[in-house]
């Protein structure tokens, strides 16, 4: 029957995966991941309905369709409440088969339409501002030219970069990025064009580049504004002229990159400072893409919120359903400093401590459950306070404010994030 059933729902127009038993169902759902399942009532390890739950506790919600010989009211009764889409008898109806799997398919398209109209790629948002991103994102992706993108730490820049990657002609082809404000200074132009074996002190080998590794592919430089200003002309050179020279390397390699940049600054103000060359500035930014804060798109936040649930249950193993309504009320009143990246991972606290049901105001952080508690926006200093401990009393209530987001902070500062974290290992912190 099993096999019969196979034949008639390829014929269909179904791509299918088949199973003898329970255990077998529970490994074939995880690498299969099927749209719907249509199981037995009876199997030899299990009950279809004992399936039935185990598969709906590990995340996806997916309609389920039982079968069984032994067709009795109560059993029918049962296999609803559990949440069985629908229930048949044996010997099969194939027509009402076919139709309830053809009513499936248009409810499974409908939703699908409409994730389309709320996201792209991995960014979420149904609001104004982000479908304006959605569409200029969609134009960049067919092209070849190099992108700008700018936005507050947290906005999902490298996120964009992504989509924008898995969009275009090169979607085969690796999608390498490298932070600029996380290299040291003196390993930056190593990791950007590779070096030769005894380059230098401690180059034992021969290794590539960025350039290199992204060869036919995307390379996203983050932070560029935070690049050396002496390691920028030689950049400029590269995109240029599609070459690159290894440190300690003779011959020049040619490498065809699609050049991608992000930057937390604005990159006028990053050239007025002298951190950002214009002549690079102006080979970057051909076309720029800018990421609203979350505080400027709030409508999103609910959309957000089903997305990170959705794959923080995956990650945990946890079966939580979503959010209280105080809760989303909570979410959507707050400012999100961190932007999606904070929002994304005060999620990650409430399904790790709710674990099934609803994520409630308890299980947020203190700062989301008491407006009381929220950072201050101001800082009260008494008269004969050093300007050393000023400084270090607005850097470290800063990084507060920002949930210790050294490169957000460096924003509000108007300073370099190098200078946060020097100033931060003066003081013995991390």
């Amino acid at each position: 029957m099993r096999e019969v059933l196979r034949e008639r729902l390829e014929s269909w127009g179904f791509e299918v995966a088949v199973a003898g038993d329970g255990a077998a169902a529970e490994r074939r759902v995880s690498t299969f991941d099927p749209d719907a399942i249509l199981s037995d009532v009876v199997l030899p390890d299990a009950s279809g309905l004992e399936l039935m739950r185990l598969i709906r506790s590990a995340g996806r919600d997916r309609p389920v369709i039982l079968i069984t010989a032994h067709g009795t009211v109560e059993l029918a009764v049962e296999a609803m409440k559990g949440g069985a889409t629908d229930f048949l008898t044996k010997p099969v109806d194939y027509e009402r088969l076919r139709a309830l799997f053809a009513g499936m398919s248009s409810s499974l398209e409908a939703k699908r339409r409409a994730a389309e109209t709320e996201g792209l790629g991995d960014l979420v948002g149904a609001g104004k501002a982000m479908r304006d991103v959605f569409d200029l994102i969609r134009e960049i992706a067919t092209t070849d030219v190099a992108v700008l993108i700018t936005g507050e730490s947290g906005t999902g820049k490298e996120v964009a970069a992504r989509t924008i990657h898995s969009m275009s002609r090169r979607a085969a082809a690796p999608f390498v990025a490298i932070n600029c404000a996380a290299i040291p200074a003196e390993l930056m132009e190593s990791e950007i064009f590779g070096h030769e074996k005894g380059a230098f002190t401690g180059a034992i080998g021969q290794r590539q580049g960025c350039f290199e590794m992204a060869h036919g592919g995307t390379l996203l430089l983050d932070e560029i504004a935070e690049m050396p200003l002496a390691l920028q002309p030689k950049l400029l050179r590269v995109l240029e002229d599609g070459k690159v020279r290894r440190l300690g390397g003779r011959g020049e390699i040619v490498v065809d990159v699609r050049q991608l940049a992000a930057t937390n600054q604005d990159p006028e103000e990053a050239i007025k400072k002298g951190s950002l060359r214009e002549d690079l500035y102006y080979r970057l930014n051909v076309l720029r893409l800018h990421l609203p804060p979350l505080r400027e798109r709030l409508e999103d936040v609910a959309l957000l919120v089903a997305r990170f649930v959705e794959r923080a249950n995956r990650r945990h193993g946890t079966s939580v359903e979503g959010l209280a309504p105080e809760t989303l009320a909570a979410l959507e009143s707050y400012a999100w400093p961190g932007n999606v990246r904070e929002l994304r991972n005060v999620l990650e606290r409430g399904v790790v401590l709710a674990k099934t049901g609803r994520i409630g105001r308890d299980h947020l952080p203190l700062f989301l459950r008491d407006p009381a508690v929220r950072p201050s926006e101001t800082i009260e200093l008494p008269l004969g306070t050093t300007v050393a401990d000023a400084e270090r009393e607005l850097i470290l209530k800063t990084l507060e404010q920002t949930g210790n987001n050294k490169a957000e902070a460096a924003r509000w500062l108007g300073v370099d994030v190098k200078t946060i974290r020097n100033k931060l290992k003066s003081y013995g912190l991390s």
